[in-house]
């Protein structure tokens, strides 16, 4: 078993992923359920809750993937060795043993966090090392999606620091820098990178469509406008965030419209992608219209719904679209989902859609909604990790190595 869970780079990554993606939304779940009343009393965690769960989603979720796809591609973008076991194996014990450390620290103290964080950092900090490496030792070559990715990750680890060092301060600036860092500094652009990347390519291969045009213009857009987002949060100027997120809405929808979104529905797989990629030109449009209404009216509207648009709607479905291609492409199983799968695919939808509308919406008891969305992950992701957690530690289904 541990031969073939530690037998490639994604196999060890998505492992950690599956679990805490289940994880990350029972203590979630726990913790509203007990605010709320419905079941058990508060709990007093060793931080806000809300600072929790931002840890949780940005940086010790959504990374496990992200390592696990790109530690199994960059090699392959620019013909490179392929990462040394003991690189992503130690990553991914590390990245594990920062999670299971969290969890216990949110109980005990944050002594306990602290140490957390340091094993993430570890982690982190060896993954992105064994990426460099590659990055470094190609031959020279189009390395533009390559180098941006590297410099987000870069920026992610720099925004982890600053989470540690708010635990170790309490000053509320670090804690503020980590969490737009996480977002606009290291999520968005890898997203924007990556989609950038693959989308084109798959569409081409699953459609059978030779050039799938892929313009520069709107992804350098898409990285600027993300940059300038995450500065505007950080010092407290919401009003004038439209300046940079209205062009993001436009360079992200006209490159859905050029990718083919509705030929993309024909093919369920490559759609899961597009609609992920499509919740990003939606999230950054409501972004900018929360802003112009901010910047004219001087008035609050939709508090975290432009978020959930983005983190749920897009960051989740291209997630769960990116881990099971390279779960089916390098288990050696067929390149289809069936039912089952299509309707969890869908009830994503229903999750983002439902917590959206929570806060946009004048609705009574919206707590209930906050917990029908987690429940809604739960429900949606239990049945993609007990199908795919096996492949993991199986030999590949066609008998070939990886």
């Amino acid at each position: 078993m541990l031969k073939h869970l530690t037998a490639a780079p994604h196999r060890v990554m998505f492992f950690g992923g599956a679990i805490q993606s289940l994880a990350v939304m029972l203590w979630w779940t726990w913790e509203l359920a007990t605010r709320y009343g419905i079941v058990g009393q508060p709990v007093d965690w060793a931080v806000s809750p809300s600072a929790a769960h931002v840890y949780l989603m940005l940086y010790s979720l959504l990374p496990f993937f992200m390592f696990g796809f790109l530690m199994t591609t960059f090699p392959r973008w620019m013909a490179g060795k392929e990462i040394p076991a003991k690189l992503y194996v130690s990553a991914s014990a590390l990245l594990l043993l920062g999670v299971a450390s969290l969890y216990v620290g949110l109980v005990f103290g944050v002594a306990l966090l602290a140490v957390a964080v340091i094993c993430t950092l570890a982690g982190w900090g060896v993954a992105l090392y064994a990426l460099v490496r590659v990055l470094r030792d190609t031959r020279p070559g189009d390395k533009r999606h390559p180098i941006v990715l590297a410099i987000a990750f870069a920026l992610g680890w720099c925004g982890l620091a600053s989470y540690l060092a708010w635990l170790l301060t309490d000053r509320s600036g670090f804690l503020n820098f980590s969490i737009q860092s996480g977002l606009w500094f290291f999520l968005m652009p890898v997203f924007a990178s990556v989609a950038h990347r693959m989308i084109p390519f798959f569409t081409s291969n699953a459609l059978s469509q030779p050039n799938v045009p892929r313009p520069f213009w709107p992804w350098w857009t898409m990285l600027a406008a993300s940059v300038a987002h995450g500065v505007l949060s950080f010092m407290g100027a919401g009003d004038w965030l439209w300046l940079c997120d209205a062009p993001h809405a436009v360079a992200a929808l006209y490159l859905s419209h050029l990718w083919g979104f509705r030929r993309s529905l024909s093919n369920p797989l490559l759609a899961v992608l597009h609609v992920g990629f499509l919740w990003m030109g939606i999230a950054m449009l409501l972004f900018a219209l929360q802003s112009i209404v901010a910047f004219a009216c001087d008035r609050s509207i939709w508090s975290l719904a432009p978020l959930h648009a983005l983190t749920l709607g897009c960051y989740a479905t291209l997630m769960i679209g990116m881990g099971t291609r390279v779960t089916l492409g390098h288990s050696g199983l067929p390149f289809n989902i069936d039912t089952p799968l299509k309707l969890m695919f869908i009830g994503m939808q229903g999750v983002a859609l439902i917590r959206v509308l929570a806060d946009m919406l004048p609705i009574q008891a919206g707590y209930l909604w906050y917990i029908a969305s987690a429940l809604g992950w739960l429900v949606c992701f239990f049945p993609w990790v007990v199908r795919y957690l096996p492949a993991y530690w199986r030999p590949r289904a066609d008998g070939q190595p990886g």
